[in-house]
């Protein structure tokens, strides 16, 4: 999928890091665009920036993650199974493989089900009652003329009681469509992936009497993919181990509504610098940091929480209402 990157956020994390040229080239500002319709294809919104708007261009993950990458090295195939701090040589990590090693500082930027998360926190991701199902249409310009107008430079969005459909603009006609249903986390269970025609035959039931325009997103889908949305508890902090730390989802994991990976990003970045400035106490250095993340993640937390709950909601009136508010005529 697609990622938009704020200007106070991402994007200044890329700066720091002396990319934003580089993703400047890459990224799709028009991609910023959004229609809404309602269920019968009425266009109750559509909101197109301006010429000159670069506030949150879209650029596809791949995209990013090599320009993230570049020049590092990476050491791929290197699974971590525990981390243990406070051992003689430092914060011991063990890996899939059998291998071991201590390090000053682990830095857990590993994701929803982090592995380094549970030597400083006990929490746990739970399920917001909310699933997502993806799929995904290539080609769509030359394939499905009449959905690529339908989705234009950006995305368009459909919403309806306790459910939504979202499809969203990719580089290179590449369309990403988001189903959102309230159901139980086991809703999905008894759909197997690999059974295309039974999975879409579902979805299109749940959206029966949907403008036909709408449904043809799931028609011509080539695979669904389930995933349950998971999200830590709103305000996690942690008691301050040494020699370990969280950032990004590991720390705050939260509704995925463009805040996740421009936190963790600007999170790395700062901490980065934190670091390489420190003349004294590591430790303190990381203390400091870790209060910064926690007071600007749990603001972000609320915001996305609360905006899940509007965007897939009993009144479709509440997803118009907060898109007015975010993003006002």
């Amino acid at each position: 999928g697609a990622l938009d990157l704020h200007k106070g956020l991402g994007q200044l994390a890329l700066n720091k890091a002396g990319l934003l040229a580089e993703f400047q080239a890459l990224s799709r500002p028009e991609g910023q665009a959004m229609r809404i319709l309602d269920t019968d294809g009425t266009v109750l919104r559509d909101w197109r920036p301006g010429p000159d708007d670069r506030a949150n261009p879209e650029i596809d993950r791949g995209q990013l993650r090599d320009l993230l990458l570049g020049p590092l090295d990476v050491r791929w195939g290197r699974g971590v199974t525990e981390v243990v701090p406070g051992t003689p040589g430092g914060t011991l990590v063990r890996f899939a493989d059998g291998r071991q090693e201590t390090f000053d500082l682990v830095v857990g930027a590993d994701g929803a089900w982090s592995r380094v998360r549970p030597a400083v926190s006990p929490a746990t991701p739970h399920y917001t009652g909310v699933t997502a199902i993806e799929t995904s249409l290539d080609d769509v310009d030359t394939r499905h003329p009449d959905l690529a107008r339908l989705v234009g430079d950006g995305s368009v969005a459909v919403y309806g009681v306790n459910r939504s459909l979202v499809a969203q603009r990719n580089s290179g006609g590449h369309v990403k469509v988001y189903v959102q249903t309230r159901a139980p986390l086991d809703w999905h269970t008894n759909l197997d992936p690999a059974d295309v025609e039974a999975v879409r035959s579902t979805l299109l039931a749940l959206f029966d009497g949907w403008t036909a325009p709408v449904l043809d997103l799931l028609r011509h889908g080539t695979a669904f993919i389930p995933r349950p949305l998971h999200v830590l508890p709103v305000s996690h902090t942690w008691d301050h181990v040494p020699g370990v730390t969280l950032l990004g989802d590991a720390a705050h994991l939260m509704p995925p509504l463009g805040a996740g990976a421009n936190l963790a990003m600007l999170e790395g970045a700062e901490l980065a610098e934190s670091v390489a400035a420190a003349s004294g106490d590591l430790d303190e250095v990381v203390r400091a940091f870790e209060d910064q993340m926690w007071e600007r993640a749990g603001r972000w937390a609320k915001i996305t929480t609360a905006g899940l709950e509007r965007l897939v909601s009993q009144d479709p009136t509440q997803a118009l209402a907060l898109f007015d508010e975010v993003q006002p005529s």
